[in-house]
């Protein structure tokens, strides 16, 4: 039994191999696939803004075991319900659905070991047609860049050739980048970044040895306080998915930023603060100005009012009103219960004409129609998140306010696909995918009021032009400029 057992165990750990063998076979076919394109063939620019042509991207994947079986058709509508089920069916017709690379019919059941493939039509978010400009590239090969807010770093999401590591690759023609640093999607300004391993490791080791000063300039909600002000509290994560962030000072980890105002708008609404953290935990800035009762002024995290409540945060407060329905409005329970991309015209006029206070019958009326009058099949929504929580006591206590930042987020998703044009002129839908075209961001939402502004290290310093909505603080800023205090023998 025992041998026999070893064996058994031996095959599946050459299945696998192979398995993973083929796998990283597609995923360098793909990516030769990717190289081969130009920046002209990618990019272009229109209504001030950066798109990208809309490309296929070929997902691939082993059958699950619960696959197994079953039809393909049955599979992708049931397993991948962000789409209606016509789409998946005319997908598998039309060849954008294949298994081990091959065409297949809808009723084709899916056996062991069997590779399942989809070209996924991908429509890139746009981007901010701000360049991204090189500050510095210095003999040992360290990239010193401007990053405009709107573009992520990395490849990720819907993100894909409009990221920095894409851009500076087809654009400005390197090849092998390795980021130092990290700068959130929304965030502005100076990025990091190896064109080798030894100097990305070399800088790395600064950064966590406290060698390098970073220091950040923002726009606050409110009139910043005058002098040195220091928020030392302790962050921790509440809720990955969310990238959601908070002060807690049992479980949080040792944060410290220095803050001072350089200057206060003349309609004393917002100031312009100096920003030097001597930590680096995710969201610091952020999350210790909300804190301290001054959040971005911008910032749809930390400076939300249907969120946090009226007190937005400050000293670390949680909303009063901590008891929240699963559902707070037809809005949010259609999320749960229905593809709204899916929803033909007349659907989405029903939908946009539901009170905030209408009843369940309104819903399932809604949801039910085009159906036959049966109710659809539950769909997740695309973005929500159903974070769990270990059960710790400050994590339960968190629960009902990151509920309430999941149900904002998914209300935000679904009013996007409401408001989607339904004129002949602005398709509601692509032809290829089915996919809805949504409405551009608007300006405001491409950043946050917060910049990266001069970055130091042993032996160099480097810094950006200030963003325009900081310009109140360019005759201050000289004075509060980071100088890295002498050596005492």
């Amino acid at each position: 039994m025992a041998g026999g057992g070893k064996k058994h165990r031996l095959a599946d750990s050459s299945d696998g191999a192979r398995k993973a063998a083929k796998l990283s076979d597609h995923r360098q076919e793909q990516k030769e696939e990717e190289d081969s394109l130009t920046a002209a063939e990618i990019y272009y620019e229109e209504a001030g803004l950066q798109r990208i042509h809309a490309y296929f991207h070929k997902f691939a994947t082993f059958a699950k075991g619960r696959w197994i079986g079953r039809t393909i058709f049955e599979v992708f509508s049931s397993e991948f319900r962000d789409r209606p089920s016509a789409y998946y069916e005319s997908a598998i017709v039309k060849g954008i659905i294949e298994i081990n690379n091959a065409q297949v019919q809808p009723s084709t059941a899916v056996r062991n070991g069997d590779l399942v493939t989809h070209f996924i039509h991908r429509h890139e978010p746009p981007v901010t047609t701000q360049p991204l400009s090189i500050v510095c590239e210095t003999d040992e090969g360290l990239l010193v860049v401007d990053k405009p807010g709107s573009i992520p770093v990395h490849p990720t999401g819907r993100y894909n050739y409009n990221s920095v590591t894409k851009i500076l690759e087809k654009k400005h023609g390197y090849p092998s980048l390795f980021p130092i640093n990290r700068l959130d999607r929304l965030t502005s300004g100076l990025l990091l970044v190896g064109l080798n391993s030894n100097i990305a490791r070399r800088m790395e080791s600064d950064l966590a040895a406290h060698r390098i000063q970073k220091e950040y300039i923002c726009r606050v909600k409110g009139v910043f306080p005058t002098g040195r002000i220091v928020c030392d509290q302790p962050i921790r994560v509440v809720a990955h998915k969310l990238s959601l962030n908070c002060v807690d000072r049992e479980e949080g980890k040792p944060s410290l930023t220095e803050f001072e105002l350089l200057a206060v708008d003349d309609d004393q609404l917002h100031s312009v603060v100096y920003c030097r953290p001597k930590t680096g935990r995710t969201h610091q800035i952020r999350v210790h100005l909300q804190f301290l009762g001054y959040p971005i002024a911008n910032d749809p995290l930390y400076c939300n009012q249907e969120v946090w409540g009226d007190d937005m945060g400050k000293n670390g407060a949680l909303p009063a009103s901590q008891i929240l329905p699963p559902a707070t409005t037809p809005l949010l329970a259609l999320a749960a219960s229905v593809n709204v991309s899916a929803m033909t015209p007349a659907e989405l006029a029903v939908l946009k004409s539901v009170p905030s206070d209408a009843s369940e019958k309104v819903i399932t009326s809604v949801s039910g129609s085009g159906d036959g009058g049966r109710k659809q099949k539950k769909t997740k929504m695309v973005g929500t998140t159903n974070t769990s929580f270990s059960k710790n006591e400050s994590n339960v206590a968190w629960g009902p306010l990151v509920r309430r930042m999941e149900e904002w987020k998914t209300k935000q998703e679904l009013a996007v696909l409401v408001d989607t044009p339904l004129d002949s002129e602005a398709p509601r839908k692509c032809d290829k995918c089915a996919d809805p075209f949504l409405p551009d961001p608007t300006p405001e939402q491409l950043c946050i009021w917060l910049h990266a502004w001069r970055y130091s290290g042993p032996g160099w310093s480097y810094e950006t032009e200030l963003p325009e909505w900081a310009n109140s603080a360019k005759e201050h800023i000289d004075r509060v400029k980071y100088v890295k205090e002498p050596v005492v023998d």
